[in-house]
C-alpha cells in the first residue's frame, strides 16, 4: 500500500509539472524568450511627446512584461542630452532623426531600433499668435521663427516649406528655445512663428488662440519621419536579443497605437501635461511597423541637400544587421 501511495504522488507531480509547464524536467519556462535575453532590463529616454505614446501604451498593456523585458521611461530635458547619455544613465532613446543623425556625423556610433513616427496632416506646424498679420508662409519676406534647434528637424522642414512658398532661406532668422517657452514668445511677439509638434501645438490653440500659419508636413515634406528610436553601437552590439525583443514589442505597440488613435490622445493626459479635451483635439500622424532604409534615407538626404550634414549619409548602416526594408 505505501509503494501504491508513492506511486500516486509521483504520478500526481509530473501531471502538475505538465499542467503548468515550470518542470525542470521537461526544460520549460514560463518566461517565453526572456532567458535568452543579454538582459531583461532596460531604461529609455523619452520626452513628452506624440511619438512616445506607443510605448506608454506597451506598458500599460504589460507588453513588454509579457515578453520578459521591464523597461523603464526616462523624462528626458532634449534630445541632445539624451543622446549623451546612452551608455550611462540610458539604454535607448527617443529623438527625431535629424538629432540622431547629426550625432552620427559628430561620431557618435549609434544604432537605430525602430522608427517612432511620421508626420500626418498638422501633426508639425509653424504657428503664430491670435493677433498675428502672419496667415500664409509667404506673407514675411524674413520672419522670425522660434525653433528647438537650429539644426533640428523643426529648422529643416521650415525652410524647405518656406522655399515653396518662395521665402529666401537666408532671410529667415530662427531663434532657438524649448518648447515649453514658445507660447510666450508668440505672445510677447518675440518671435513671429514657431515650429511645433503635437501636444504643443493644440496647447498653444486653446491657451492663447494661437493659428496655424502652415503645416510643415506638406510638399517635400509630406509624411515626413520624424522620428525614432537608438541605441549606441556598443550596447546594440552586446545586447542583440534584447534589442530584437524590445523591437518585436515595439511593432506590437505601434500596430495597437495606429488602429486605435484614440487611445494615443487618451495616453497623452498621463505624461504630456494635458487634459482630456486638449487631448481628443491632438492631430496624430503615422506609427510606423518597421525600420524601413529608403524612407529614413530620405530625411538624411534632406539634411545634406540642406547643408546640416557635411555629406551624405549611408542610413543602412545604422540599421540592425539583417533589415533591408
Amino acid at each position: 500500500m505505501a509503494t501504491r501511495a508513492k506511486a500516486l504522488r509521483l504520478v500526481a507531480v509530473l501531471i502538475t509539472c505538465v499542467l503548468t509547464a515550470s518542470c525542470g524536467l521537461f526544460g520549460g519556462s514560463s518566461d517565453g524568450g526572456a532567458a535568452d535575453m543579454e538582459r531583461n532590463v532596460i531604461r529609455i529616454g523619452v520626452l513628452p511627446v506624440v511619438d512616445v505614446a506607443p510605448l506608454r501604451i506597451a506598458l500599460n498593456e504589460k507588453l513588454f512584461e509579457k515578453n520578459g523585458l521591464q523597461v523603464t521611461l526616462v523624462p528626458q530635458p532634449s534630445e541632445d542630452e539624451a543622446i549623451k547619455q546612452l551608455d550611462s544613465t540610458l539604454d535607448l532613446t527617443w529623438a527625431t532623426h535629424v538629432n540622431f543623425f547629426r550625432a552620427v556625423a559628430s561620431g557618435t556610433e549609434l544604432q537605430l531600433q525602430g522608427e517612432a513616427y511620421q508626420a500626418g496632416p498638422n501633426s508639425m506646424a509653424l504657428v503664430a499668435a491670435a493677433g498675428s498679420d502672419y496667415d500664409d508662409p509667404g506673407k514675411k519676406s524674413a520672419p522670425t521663427i522660434a525653433v528647438p534647434s537650429k539644426d533640428d528637424v523643426g529648422a529643416l522642414t521650415t525652410r524647405a516649406v518656406l522655399d515653396t512658398a518662395a521665402v529666401e532661406k537666408q532671410k529667415i532668422n530662427f531663434k532657438t528655445m524649448p518648447y515649453s517657452e514658445m507660447e510666450g514668445a508668440l505672445t510677447s511677439g518675440t518671435v513671429d512663428a514657431a515650429f511645433m509638434i503635437e501636444p504643443f501645438i493644440t496647447k498653444a490653440q486653446r491657451k492663447i488662440g494661437a493659428k496655424i500659419v502652415t503645416d510643415t508636413a506638406r510638399g517635400p515634406t509630406l509624411d515626413f519621419p520624424m522620428s525614432g528610436y537608438a541605441s549606441s553601437k556598443k550596447f546594440a552590439e552586446a545586447n542583440p536579443k534584447t534589442l530584437k525583443v524590445f523591437r518585436d514589442v515595439l511593432r506590437e505597440a505601434q500596430q495597437r497605437a495606429q488602429a486605435n488613435k484614440l487611445s494615443v490622445q487618451d495616453s497623452l493626459t498621463s505624461y504630456a501635461d494635458i487634459d482630456q479635451p486638449t487631448a481628443a483635439l491632438v492631430s496624430v500622424g503615422t506609427f510606423p511597423l518597421s525600420l524601413n532604409p529608403i524612407r529614413l534615407q530620405r530625411v538624411a538626404d534632406m539634411m545634406d541637400t540642406e547643408d546640416v550634414l557635411s555629406g551624405r549619409l549611408d542610413v543602412q548602416q545604422l540599421l540592425p544587421p539583417g533589415t533591408t526594408n
